[in-house]
């Protein structure tokens, strides 16, 4: 039970951390508030009103004993008008009638404490009403000169404007709340940009960055700041180690291949000559891992664009694909994007797609937010068990997919899914249902 209740809580609880710096703030406050009004409220309302009401009772008791030692009705009625004419009471006979119940409301805690006392303090009550008329209260007892009726201001037995006091304190606490928030605000927007900066370079962008706000956010920033440099110097590093290790291999195999050339054609020189070519391909897929798209500027392309051009690439090569586009966002087909990096990245898949099938389908989905690619064939796909493991560098499930169709380096889907990464993205292998091969799902947030 306590599970569950906590597990509530958590559920309502704001997920910023704006939102519950507030409840944090707000709580307290509120609760002040609350355990002050009532303290205050009990107190003003039943020693004030039980005070007043008790002073006005002795008034009243003293003004209808006249009507008891009067000789008739005209005199007392009288001399209890000359009494009460200085308390600002008025008084009148009243006709004996059937009177209804007390009248008064618990929306005004101080009635409750005036009915009381009155009915505790006057002598002879009949009856007290408090709501027929909000200007005077009436309250009638019995002589032996017949009901009188005595009315007098609500404010000779209550407090005037008691909830003066509660509104102040609420204008008060909301004008140091908004004080409150504007600092909150203040502490909250350092965070806020390191978090923006983090999850730009987290997609490959360098975005200005300068560390403010309290000490531990200034210390967060310049820490980020130091890892930044740190990871970009390394990549820069291994660029230019992987560029030095291009030119040192890609010589010897120019080399071989313009000594194969010189060599009479044979049986045995053409199985060398695939083998280099194989070589040299091998090579060039590991050096654009290697590389990654980090060298590559941002920009914004026409999806639509980007894709015909891939698809009529890969028709000139003899291989058709169906192509499909879902148009959420009819009149935007833009992805903010490193082009080369996200071209590569489809043309991995799509390549992947012809080698082990004979039918290809591109579906593009362009929503608000994100733009998904799926690759669908109708190859012998990859085992569940055996998806997580396909997209890590140098992976090779040919026994999965077809051995007799050739090998590779085992980087094409480890490139697509770094590509995805770099850019906020992810690639997801799935089974595909309609034909039954391998779909591979492609999500970049545009």
């Amino acid at each position: 039970m306590i599970n569950v209740i906590e597990t509530w809580i958590k559920s309502k609880l704001p997920r910023s951390l704006f939102g519950r710096a507030m409840v944090i703030l707000a709580v307290p406050v509120v609760v002040i508030q609350i355990v002050v009004a009532a303290y205050f409220a009990e107190r003003l309302f039943r020693d004030v009103s039980t005070e007043m009401s008790s002073n006005i009772a002795l008034e009243i008791n003293y003004i209808a004993s006249l009507a008891e030692k009067a000789p008739d009705r005209r005199t007392a009625m009288i001399e209890m008008r000359s009494a009460a004419m200085p308390l600002n009471i008025l008084v009148d006979y009243e006709t004996l009638r059937a009177y209804p119940d007390d009248r008064w409301t618990w929306l005004s805690p101080s009635q409750h404490y005036v009915d009381k006392t009155l009915k505790s303090k006057v002598n002879n009550v009949l009856n007290i009403d408090l709501l027929s008329n909000t200007d005077f209260i009436k309250l009638t007892v019995t002589t032996d000169k017949g009901p009188v009726k005595f009315s007098f201001p609500p404010a000779r037995t209550s407090a005037k404007n008691p909830h003066q006091l509660l509104v102040a304190m609420i204008l008060t606490a909301l004008l140091f709340t908004g004080i409150a928030i504007l600092f909150l605000n203040n502490q909250i927007k350092p965070i806020r940009r390191l978090s923006d900066a983090a999850e730009a370079f987290g997609r490959g962008w360098s975005i200005p960055f300068n560390p403010r706000g309290a000490r531990e956010v200034r210390s967060a920033g310049h820490s980020f700041l130091a890892m930044r440099a740190r990871i970009i110097r390394q990549i820069e590093q291994r660029t230019m180690m992987l560029s030095g290790v291009s030119h040192d291999l890609r010589t010897p195999l120019t080399r071989m291949k313009l000594s194969l050339g010189l060599i009479a054609p044979s049986e045995e020189v053409e199985h060398l000559k695939r083998d280099v070519d194989e070589m040299e391909a091998m090579l060039t897929e590991f050096l654009e891992f290697a590389r990654g798209d980090s060298e590559e500027k941002t920009e914004t392309v026409g999806v639509k664009a980007l894709i015909k051009q891939i698809v009529r690439n890969f028709k000139r090569a003899g291989h058709d694909i169906n192509l499909s586009f879902i148009m959420e966002t009819p009149l935007d087909d833009t992805l903010k994007c490193r082009k080369q990096a996200v071209q590569r990245a489809i043309e991995n898949l799509l390549g992947n797609a012809v080698h082990y099938g004979k039918n290809t389908h591109l579906t593009v989905t362009i929503e608000a937010g994100t733009v998904v690619f799926m690759i669908e064939d109708d190859g012998p796909g990859i085992p569940k068990d055996k998806r997580d493991a396909a997209v890590e560098p140098f992976t090779r499930l040919d026994v999965a997919r077809n051995q007799d169709k050739g090998v590779g380096s085992g980087l094409g889907l480890a490139i697509a899914t770094d590509v995805a990464r770099s850019h906020g993205g992810n690639l997801v292998l799935l089974q595909s249902d309609e034909m039954g091969g391998l779909k591979a799902v492609l999500s970049l947030p545009r």
